[in-house]
This record gives C-alpha cells, sequence and structure tokens, in this order.
C-alpha cells in the first residue's frame, strides 16, 4: 500500500474510534432510557450503527496490520505497483491517468487504480509507448501507455 493510503486508513480508523464509537454509545445510553427495547427503533438502529462501526474498525485494524507500505518516489522503470500511468485509449483518444494501488486504497473516481484490475494486471511491465488489450466488461479494450511515473 501506498503511504497515502496508509495515512487514510489510519485516519479513519482513529475517526472511528475516537468519534463514532462514542456518539454510537452515547445514542445507545439515550435509546435505552426510552423504555421497552423490543419496540425502540432508535436503539435498534443505533445497536446497527455500533455493529458497522465495530466491523469497519476490526477490518481497518486487520489491514494496516498486514500492510506493507511502498514508497513509489524510489521506484522507477516500467509500470509496477505505485507507478502513475498515462493512457490514451486508441479508439476514442481520451487521456486517463491511473495510480496503481492496493485493493484497500483503490477508488477509480480519484484515480487509484487497484492493481487486482484488469487493466492495472494487465498494464505491469509495461513502458511508455507500448500498447495494452484489455478485456473488460464492456468488451475489449486498447490503450497505449503515454507516461509512466513514480510520485
Amino acid at each position: 500500500m501506498t503511504r497515502a493510503g496508509h495515512t487514510a486508513l489510519d485516519q479513519e480508523l482513529r475517526a472511528l474510534k475516537t468519534v463514532e464509537r462514542p456518539a454510537v454509545i452515547k445514542a445507545i445510553a439515550e435509546a435505552r432510557e426510552h423504555g421497552d427495547l423490543s419496540e425502540n427503533a432508535e436503539y435498534h438502529a443505533a445497536r446497527e450503527r455500533q455493529s458497522f462501526v465495530e466491523g469497519r474498525i476490526k477490518e481497518l485494524e486487520a489491514i494496516l496490520s498486514l500492510a506493507e507500505v511502498i514508497d513509489p518516489t524510489r521506484l522507477s522503470g516500467s509500470v509496477k505497483f505505485g507507478a502513475t500511468v498515462t493512457l490514451v485509449d486508441e479508439d476514442t483518444d481520451e487521456e486517463r491517468t491511473y495510480q496503481i494501488v492496493g485493493e484497500a486504497e483503490a477508488d477509480i473516481e480519484r484515480g487509484l487504480l487497484n492493481i487486482k484490475s484488469p487493466l492495472a494486471r494487465a498494464l505491469i511491465g509495461k513502458d511508455e509507448g507500448d500498447s495494452v488489450e484489455v478485456r473488460t466488461p464492456g468488451g475489449e479494450k486498447s490503450y497505449e501507455v503515454v507516461a509512466v511515473r513514480f510520485i
């Protein structure tokens, strides 16, 4: 995982522990004061939220405990984990830039491409000027690698 991805997950974990968890505990306590718990919608909603928060805390702790942080600025050469790759769709001439990151930090809307995705797997080992064929749910796509940077 990249340093930025590790930091983001660590901040989310801290917020869950210091803000969300106490808020849920308070909401459960307030809902209990309303009486009969079997028909108390506020209580059930707060317990459901607590379950989600605790589950996410466990998930983040597991991810962060196993994470290996890689600094992309120390890498160079062909496309690999951490690379920022600029591609041109050979059919539409549309240019896109992605950084290849770990599964936990992937967010395609922000240009963070999961290393396990078909596009990232096709890009691994490629250099500037290479063409890449990718099978997507929408059919075959062809891209040209315009730039490979490690920032």
